[in-house]
């Protein structure tokens, strides 16, 4: 027996339980709730404006057939299906304010280049299909059924309220034997003439108000359903817009990357190798004078070592050598070079894909880095383990000061932190998680899959 039958059991006799009284305070409260009233406000809406959607697509859509005959309704059609866009647009706002039930918008529409590219677009462009469809969709349920629903509404609340003009406008019925009833309605031979009838029919209508609300969740929940499935991006859309994304900051990584070695090599490798040639030209211009050189050749070779020193730390930041043996020796050495105590657990099955080693690798260096900048921390743990058959958890974990603030949805910036991260894994189709209470400790977990993106 489960704690509310309890006490629900328990309780004296002729009492409800705590469920029952929660039902019955709902159905009190539910004409008054904004939610309600919101809804109404909803159907009347998509009432009024479904017919002049309906008006949209006989003269738009049978216009344009029609026109077609003489070619011109082919573009006509065309921007009548685009035009369903904008219709989307204002049922989406309608459910978001409304209804609150937000719902994803589909990608923009894109057009071809040329005529003919405009009319491949707009006819193959499936979101305005859908929102067509819809369209046809609200014909009858936003008209008819809207119709129907605020008829009910309006007999219910007139029902409700009916002692009011019975009293005042004294409506009069005349029956089959001329006798007058003062009545304001009548069932066949039986009259409401009297108080007692007046006010029970009052009564059912006072009733029928408390029921109503639950008219209008309902009918308003098949209008939910009817906009998340046809107005709303699909997995489709979504997928696309993720791989647009995912190039985007593809492409913008891989260009802070050949911005970085360009800074790196002109401020760098290549201010050392100017160093090294004047150096090298005064030691040939002192020999020849028969001086000694020696100082000169000794600058130069000093200077030489550092460029390879540099250049060796620029291919590194391109593609570390330590990755040719494995993902755990090249955290190792990182981990080695860390100036925070790391303690590494790595265990991998195989090998993951080149790119997602790549991406695990940097990864791990800028949360380290972040670590030793930000953190305060004493120590550090790094993780790399298989989440699944296709998936690893790269998991960097600090007892610092905590605090961090995870990147916003959305926000994936190549090259900047945290959304620089979260930008190279949902390349790939990872993810990144960020836990940071104040005063830590900070985890941060990435997501990657062991063969790369899908």
């Amino acid at each position: 027996m489960t704690e509310t039958q309890t006490l629900v059991l328990d309780a004296p006799t002729g009492t409800t339980g705590p469920d029952a009284r929660k039902v019955l305070r709902a159905v009190l409260r539910a004409p008054i709730q904004a939610r309600t009233w919101k809804q109404l406000v909803y159907i009347f809406t998509v009432f009024a404006i479904g017919m002049l959607a309906v008006c949209y697509l006989f003269f738009g859509l049978g216009g344009g057939l029609y026109a077609s005959i003489l070619l011109i309704g082919i573009p006509i059609l065309a921007l009548v299906i685009l035009g369903a866009r904008i219709w989307a647009k204002v049922y989406r706002a309608l459910a978001r304010d409304l209804l609150d039930t937000p719902v994803q918008a589909p990608p923009p529409y894109v057009s071809q280049p040329g005529f003919f590219g405009f009319l491949k677009s707009a006819f193959t462009d499936r979101a305005s299909w859908r929102a067509v469809l819809f369209l046809f969709a609200q014909a009858v349920l936003g008209v008819v059924g809207g119709y129907l629903v605020l008829v009910v509404v309006a007999v219910t609340v007139f029902t409700a309220l009916s002692p009011i003009p019975w009293v005042l406008f004294n409506p009069t019925n005349i029956d089959d034997n001329g006798v007058e009833h003062h009545s304001l309605a009548q069932f066949g031979s039986l009259y409401i003439d009297t108080w007692p009838r007046v006010l029970l029919i009052s009564a059912v209508g006072i009733i029928g108000c408390f029921a109503l609300p639950w008219l209008l969740r309902a009918v308003c929940w098949v209008h939910g359903l009817l906009t998340i499935a046809l107005l709303s991006a699909t997995e489709r859309d979504r997928q696309l817009v993720e791989l647009r994304a995912s190039r985007r900051a593809a492409v913008e990584d891989s260009a802070a990357t050949l911005r970085r070695v360009e800074r790196d090599l002109h401020d760098g490798t290549q201010a050392r190798l100017v160093t090294i040639a004047m150096a090298l030209g005064r030691a040939e211009e002192r020999i020849a004078l028969g001086g000694d050189a020696h100082d000169l050749i000794a600058d130069a070779h000093a200077n030489a070592k550092e460029a390879l020193t540099e250049l060796r730390e620029v291919v590194r930041g391109i593609h570390p050598p330590a990755l040719e043996l494995g993902l755990e020796p090249a955290l190792e050495t990182l981990a080695s070079r860390c100036a925070v105590p790391v303690e590494l657990r790595v265990h991998l099955p195989r090998r993951p894909n080149p790119a997602i080693e790549a991406i695990a690798y940097f990864s791990v260096a800028e949360l380290l880095t972040n670590v030793v900048k930000h953190a305060n921390a004493a120590s550090a743990w790094v993780s790399v383990v298989p989440t699944d058959a296709r998936t690893i958890a790269v998991s960097v974990r600090d007892n610092g000061i905590g605090g961090v603030l995870p990147p916003a949805e959305g926000e994936h910036v190549a090259g900047s932190g945290l959304s620089g991260l979260a930008a190279r894994a949902h390349a790939v189709d990872g993810t990144l998680t960020v836990q940071s209470p104040t005063g830590g400790p900070t985890v941060v977990t990435i997501l990657l899959p062991m063969a790369g993106p899908r």
